[in-house]
């Protein structure tokens, strides 16, 4: 069965490219077969890390926006798109004027939004906007990430919300290395040799912890999304 998964939250710096690697790199870890599609297109994160599976996406274009539907129907996979800060008109535009999630249902494709915050009280505004929209249309995981921000009782509060996740912070400086080197996150936890960058050996310990943790908490948010 194919999922689509799209990782995104109107507020930017908030970790949404983070999320978009960890995600990557969780559906590779699991042998699950996936599509990236990266929409973020100032940045392109996504394409950097893992461009051997990534192409790039144009969401203002329906024609463009159209290749996440046809990513899901051509074989079971996990579809992932990594969504700009304000980018919401344009997912909504795409979604209402083709009945998206109608479409979906039909299909037997569940969606998945990760929606990613702060502990600022405009990333729960935002939020509650977003869910204000989208009610229970679609499966939203708000991730709280814990490298921005430590009190998320304003989110906690919000009603309606179907699902959340705490994104565990990754020491600054690793994952800045890791960055800088343009590693993937599995290659940043596992390469101990070679002419490529590497990470020392208690950045990769630090890594691999991160990822696990991390790991805990997606299959603890997909277990009870999709029972």
């Amino acid at each position: 069965m194919s999922m689509i998964h799209f990782v995104g939250g109107e507020k930017g710096g908030v970790g949404k490219s983070v999320m978009a690697r960890l995600l990557s790199q969780y559906f590779l870890d699991k042998g699950q077969t996936y599509a990236g599609l990266d929409a973020d297109r100032s940045h392109g994160t996504l394409s950097r890390y893992y461009g051997e599976f990534t192409q790039p996406l144009d969401l203002a274009r329906f024609e463009d926006a159209d290749r996440i539907m046809e990513a899901a129907l051509d074989s079971d996979r996990a579809v992932l798109i990594d969504l700009p800060a304000q980018s919401q008109r344009f997912l909504q535009h795409w979604i209402e004027d083709n009945d998206v999630l109608a479409l979906c249902d039909e299909m037997q494709i569940p969606v998945v939004y990760w929606y990613l915050v702060d502990d600022g009280v405009d990333s729960a505004q935002l939020l509650e906007q977003f869910l204000a929209t989208y009610g229970s249309a679609l499966r939203c995981v708000a991730v709280k990430n814990q490298g921005c921000g430590s009190d998320f009782s304003a989110i906690d509060e919000l009603p309606g919300l179907e699902a959340q996740m705490s994104l565990p912070a990754l020491h600054a400086e690793t994952m800045l290395r890791i960055d800088r080197r343009g590693l993937s996150f599995w290659a940043a936890a596992n390469v101990t040799e070679g002419e490529g960058p590497r990470m020392s050996l208690m950045e990769r310990q630090r890594a691999r912890v991160w990822l696990r943790k991390a790991y805990a908490s997606i299959d603890q948010v997909l277990a009870s999304l999709v029972r």
